[in-house]
């Protein structure tokens, strides 16, 4: 049984009523949670924290005005610029892979609409996030403040270099796949902490696990995917 606390919603209560009707609202709100219990609980999503934030966080505010009407479908969806946003089972998926700490501070390679980076906003105590798109950057960044997400940092830059000013990090989530797992990332990864990144060419791709040890990474390959590739100094 998937249960929908309030304690989640008091941050969002302001988002659900721009310009938009109360039955939009209404119907939005239904969407969103439809999709947790038929896209997300069934296909093996069980961390409870990730799950009261995905049915939280209003996925249709931080997508193009003409999409918004799909925004809670099983299927990516294009945001401008040639990039687009993954489905909501792959966001809850490599959330989830993580096993997120309330304290983790995390970084985003590849803010695109905002969506992932207000899903981990709900989740950790910062999250400091790179776009290389400097349009998508602004919007992103605009949208996340709309919304009063103000535990997450956005900057327009290269992805392959990451953070350094803020590195140390947690955890690190990648959703624009390179052809190797980026050296800088590697570095500024905790001892002990996590990154997910997608890994390959456009045709064939692969979701890998990291994990740093003893200075060390260890790799496991969990899921085949198709994200957009990683731009900069990446190609």
């Amino acid at each position: 049984m998937i249960l929908f606390p309030t304690l989640l919603l008091a941050p969002f209560a302001n988002c659900l009523s721009t310009g938009s009707s109360v039955a939009e609202d209404a119907a939005f709100i239904a969407a969103r949670r439809g999709m947790v219990t038929e896209q997300l609980a069934i296909r093996g999503i069980t961390n409870q924290r990730v799950l009261q934030v995905m049915s939280t966080v209003p996925r249709h505010e931080l997508v193009p005005p003409e999409v918004r009407s799909l925004a809670y479908g099983d299927y990516p969806l294009p945001i401008g610029y040639g990039q687009t946003i993954s489905q909501p089972y792959i966001v809850a998926f490599i959330t989830q892979a993580l096993n997120l700490r309330t304290n983790d501070v995390v970084l985003e390679i590849g803010t695109g609409s905002g969506y992932q980076t207000a899903v981990l906003a709900g989740l950790v105590k910062q999250v400091y996030s790179i776009e290389i798109v400097e349009p998508l950057a602004r919007r992103a960044e605009a949208d996340l403040q709309r919304l009063s997400i103000t535990n997450a940092q956005v900057r327009v830059g290269d992805g392959y270099k990451g953070w350094p000013t803020a590195a140390p990090f947690d955890a690190i989530i990648v959703t624009c796949a390179p052809d190797h797992a980026p050296q800088p990332l590697v570095d500024q990864l905790k001892e002990g902490g996590c990154m997910i990144i997608p890994v390959g060419l456009a045709t064939h791709q692969s979701l890998y696990l990291l994990r740093k040890e003893g200075g060390k990474v260890r790799q496991q390959e969990i899921l085949p995917v198709r994200f957009v590739s990683m731009t900069g100094q990446a190609k």
